[in-house]
């Protein structure tokens, strides 16, 4: 691309230093992700269609990716609905330790995942101080997909607190207030008024608790108790693989999680974009 052609499509800047930074960031982006995967592409290519086809339908391999991304979803979808209440309350209330509140939020940020999990297996477990209860009852959660689902809930509600709190912040009050004044109900109000700002925001969440799910390992392995084709994740077998040395295989997985993530956040993206269209244009 010459000097011309980019100075044709980049924005006027009064801060010199455009071609560096975009060099910069492209070099960074080719080192760091764009080299490694099309490496994992190319040794998937090579192993040709009949093998990849025989580890990718293998029922273990479906078993484990039905898991990771099932659970993924549904702990996402779950994150999403009571991190939008969790933010609700953090930004709308004044109440007696809302700033420890909000700092416990960010837990499972800096807690290592590996405690995480066991710290979750020692809760669920069935000897543990929930799980002895839920036994009581028939209810087993740890060493199953509940307790898989438990963790991955665990692991990304942050991300959604986070991203809805500052639009929570920035919205002016004066339109709820304004609805309020020509007789909306307060439901009306949420539902007309306060969720449509709030859609960009909540996909966004949305993606990434369930990027997070979905290659999350450490949190997942202790409560998993990792039984093939039942609580198995995805992100296990590969390393189980590698610890074969079954390169062909892991390499197989690792190719058919990042095509079915692309495609999921793909798809999202497409519709944060045409919900901040619709907003634009309301």
């Amino acid at each position: 691309m010459t000097a011309t052609a980019i100075s044709a499509w980049r924005k006027p800047s009064v801060i010199p230093g455009f071609g560096l930074a975009l060099g910069f960031t492209l070099a960074y982006l080719s080192l760091i992700v764009l080299i490694p995967l099309g490496g994992l592409v190319l040794r998937t290519v090579g192993m040709g269609w009949p093998q990849f086809l025989a580890i990718a339908l293998d029922p273990r391999t479906l078993a484990a990716l039905r898991l990771s991304f099932g659970a993924s979803a549904i702990a996402a979808a779950v994150n999403t609905v009571f991190g939008l209440i969790v933010a609700w309350v953090l930004v709308r209330y004044d109440f007696p330790g809302r700033k420890i509140v909000d700092a416990v939020v960010d837990l499972p940020f800096a807690l290592p995942t590996a405690v995480a999990g066991i710290a979750l297996t020692a809760i669920y477990a069935p000897n543990g101080w929930v799980g002895q209860y839920a036994s009581a009852f028939g209810i087993k959660i740890a060493y199953t997909p509940v307790g898989v689902f438990i963790a991955l809930v665990f692991i990304g509600l942050p991300f959604v607190v986070r991203t809805v709190q500052p639009v929570l912040e920035d919205m002016d009050r004066e339109v709820e207030e304004m609805a309020a004044t020509l007789g909306a109900q307060r439901w009306t109000t949420v539902r007309r008024v306060v969720l449509p700002t709030l859609v960009p925001a909540l996909l966004t969440g949305f993606a990434l608790a369930f990027a997070r799910a979905v290659g999350e390992y450490g949190s997942v392995i202790f409560i998993a108790g990792n039984i093939p084709y039942v609580s198995e994740i995805a992100p296990l077998l590969i390393v189980i693989r590698l610890t074969e040395f079954n390169y062909a295989a892991a390499t197989a997985v690792a190719s058919i999680m990042l095509a079915l993530s692309f495609v999921l956040l793909f798809a999202i993206n497409l519709l944060q974009a045409w919900s901040r269209r619709r907003l634009s244009h309301g």
